[in-house]
């Protein structure tokens, strides 16, 4: 995203002297998020999202298809010996020199991808007084709604709403999920579960370990659902949906919206990752590298 010339009321704005604190409150008082704005109609947005002007294009965006983020077909890979040993080849190369690659015959028919974007738009585009009964910060609950899990903490929040949901290994009943999306949550999880097993079995392959050695480690127990909403921006030169991060986990499947937008950094270039409807983006997470 290329930086215009409101870097300066940019830098204004974060240097004046404003009640950061009670503008944070405001907002999450609503209980309405990022697409409550939207829906308001602003023509700017509020300086609780302004990001420093650091946060963009601090490395060069390449478009050199040597840097093409990997896609790797998992067709065969319960079957045929010889082909799961050049998947588990493919899985090793990506995970060690990217971090990251995409994956195609996965097992997710695609219906039950395109299913679950649509309920996660169901979710944040129905009622604001339905969807507010789901908004709160308390860690405890089963599923969590707000706009930025830290958006006390940070020093600009991001464009962007999210639900939260622990999947497994205790999944939800289906009343304890949002009616706008419960089916194909627990639907979409369940197979996530069992793509999540593959993964872990053919990580392990790749390290050289037996195929059961990071499963037997519990690096596949658990599930947490996050279901992220982008409205509309009407300054997108001032913020982002998401800043550059690491995700703590062992690793992230992810299911990527047909906007696209996504980039990973590679070799000090930010590389954009292609949306493709049946592929998912596996991002190996800091745990799993601790972990190995």
């Amino acid at each position: 995203m290329a930086v215009t010339s409101t870097d300066e009321e940019v830098q204004s704005t974060m240097e004046s002297n404003y009640d950061r604190v009670s503008e944070l409150k405001a907002f999450d008082a609503t209980k309405a998020g990022v697409k409550g704005l939207a829906d308001a109609g602003i023509d700017k947005i509020p300086r609780i999202f302004y990001q420093p002007p650091d946060n963009f294009n601090n490395a060069p965006v390449s478009g050199d298809t040597q840097f093409s983020l990997p896609v790797i077909d998992f067709e065969g890979v319960g079957k045929d010996p010889i082909q799961r040993k050049e998947i588990v080849e493919r899985v090793g190369n990506a995970s060690e020199k990217w971090g990251f690659f995409q994956v195609i015959n996965h097992g997710i028919p695609v219906s039950v991808l395109e299913d679950m974007k649509a309920g996660v738009i169901r979710f944040f585009e129905q009622d604001s007084e339905i969807k507010k009964e789901w908004y709160t910060r308390d860690i405890t609950k089963r599923v969590i709604y707000n706009a930025n899990f830290d958006l006390y903490s940070v020093p600009a929040a991001n464009w962007r709403d999210t639900m939260y949901c622990i999947m497994a290994p205790n999944p939800p009943t289906p009343q304890d999920l949002p009616a706008a999306c419960r089916d194909i949550m627990l639907e979409y999880s369940k197979q996530v579960m069992e793509l999540g097993y593959l993964l872990v079995e053919l990580l392990s392959e790749a390290l050289g370990l037996n195929s059961n050695h990071l499963k037997d480690m519990g690096c596949a127990d658990g599930m947490i659902l996050l279901s992220h909403y982008y409205p509309a921006c009407p300054q997108p030169e001032l913020t982002m949906g998401a800043t550059k991060h690491a995700d703590n986990d062992f690793f992230t499947v992810l299911l990527q919206g047909h906007i696209g937008g996504l980039q990973v950094l590679h070799q000090n270039h930010w590389i954009d990752v292609p949306s493709i409807p049946e592929a998912l983006v596996i991002n190996i997470g800091d745990l799993l590298q601790a972990s190995i």
